[in-house]
């Protein structure tokens, strides 16, 4: 006969993990100190009816029960306190009385979680860390015996999750899919936002132009259905209506569809009209903010759109669209998006408006990435020297004093 393994105090070998749906279920919460406050929270946001029991509690505790959150009995514990309970949480930091509340839930059948003495409690509460994403909260939990070693391990694991390193996808059918527009930055595939990550791990579709970040594209598996719909300077393959039914119907046929964007999808990206597509049609649809070309570009060519005693505003605008009337000073900076192609006639409405001739002018192609060059000029020879050199789009141009400051 095989003899049995021993398991040393605390060890978890033999500790089964549970998920528990406490939604509307009775907990007592014994000891009013900061641990107890921390697991009140917690039970809380379970969806738990907490009652506290203790002579005194914590600033937190008090104010959860002054906004009627929690109730609170200001005593020691009694036993008729375990009446139709489900679960109890002692941890008012003497062992003698823990120890008694614990006595008092076995004989009851009660699980209870001692935090007073970690190596005698049946119920150990692990570490956890949640995932939000479209199709549900996906909860890390981990239990190693030793509750800091516990958080540490889960802090690893969730940052390994939001980096996108972990398939996310459901695996069963939706009764109805989900839209997100991601901003995906300028570029650099670093610059995409942790929230951006977790929810192209959970896309079945990815609806994106030429401006998005081509390694988190190929990084997807290749389950991933991608839907290329990127325009070019005077060429539009895909009409924005177009665009606007291809998230529409793929999301209610029950996929999860990200619309991933070069930028920031409500700066100049056409992102409001996709939102407002999605909602008419009934599709829940969320924004995921990017870092703005418009911002990010210049910053990566050394000159910020505002600095202190040089320019105390800036404007975006798109170089495809009449120049509207501006501020006429070099102390307002000027950002033009999607303007190579017009690039001359920009620079002589801003004069036409009022700019000097003299005024600086950077044009920067392909910022934010390895390729990323800068061509300094004035308004009044600034579409000659982005010709003589071969500027092309991708980029972004800067007028005003702010770019003497660059690198």
């Amino acid at each position: 006969m095989t003899a049995p393994v021993a398991v040393p105090p605390g060890a978890t070998a033999a500790t089964l993990l549970l998920g528990l749906d406490l939604t509307g279920r009775q907990v007592l919460a014994v000891g009013g100190g900061p641990v107890s406050a921390r697991r009140v929270g917690g039970l809380l946001e379970a969806g738990a009816k907490v009652h506290l029991v203790a002579p005194y509690a914590c600033e937190d505790l008090v104010d959860l029960a002054g906004q009627g959150r929690i109730t609170w009995s200001e005593r020691d514990v009694e036993a008729s306190d375990l009446d139709d309970v489900w679960l109890v949480h002692t941890a008012t930091g003497d062992r003698a009385t823990d120890t008694g509340v614990r006595d008092l839930c076995d004989s009851r059948r009660i699980w209870c979680v001692d935090a007073t003495d970690a190596t005698a409690t049946r119920v150990k509460v692990p570490a956890r860390r949640t995932i939000e994403t479209p199709d549900g909260p996906i909860q890390i939990a981990v239990l190693a015996g030793d509750p800091g070693r516990s958080r540490t391990v889960v802090t690893g694991l969730g940052d390994h999750v939001v980096a996108g390193q972990v398939e996310l996808r459901r695996q069963r059918p939706r009764s109805q899919g989900w839209v997100a527009l991601l901003g995906g930055g300028p570029g650099d595939d670093g610059l995409l936002t942790e929230r951006a990550r977790v929810l192209l791990r959970s896309a079945d579709v990815v609806v994106h132009d030429r401006l998005a970040p081509q390694g988190v594209l190929r990084s997807l598996p290749d389950t991933v259905e991608l839907i290329d719909v990127g325009k070019t300077p005077g060429h539009h393959p895909v009409p924005q209506q177009e665009i606007n039914q291809i998230l529409v119907d793929h999301a209610l046929a029950g996929r999860g569809v990200v619309r991933l964007k070069g930028g920031d999808p409500y700066v100049l990206g056409r992102g409001g009209e996709e939102r407002l597509a999605c909602a008419a049609a009934g599709v829940k649809v969320e924004v995921v903010p990017g870092v703005t070309s418009a911002i990010a570009v210049p910053a990566a060519a050394g000159i910020p759109v505002t600095h202190r005693g040089i320019a105390a505003g800036f404007t975006v605008i798109t170089g495809h669209d009449d120049i509207p009337r501006l501020p006429t000073g070099g102390d307002h900076t000027v950002v033009v998006l999607m303007g190579v192609s017009t690039l001359a006639r920009t620079a002589e409405l801003l004069m036409a408006h009022g700019r000097p001739a003299g005024t600086p002018v950077a044009v920067i192609e392909r910022g934010c990435t390895p390729h990323q060059r800068v061509t300094i000029g004035t308004l009044d020879d600034i579409a000659l020297r982005a010709q003589i050199v071969g500027v092309e789009s991708p980029a972004v141009t800067v007028v005003g004093e702010v770019v003497t400051l660059a690198h």
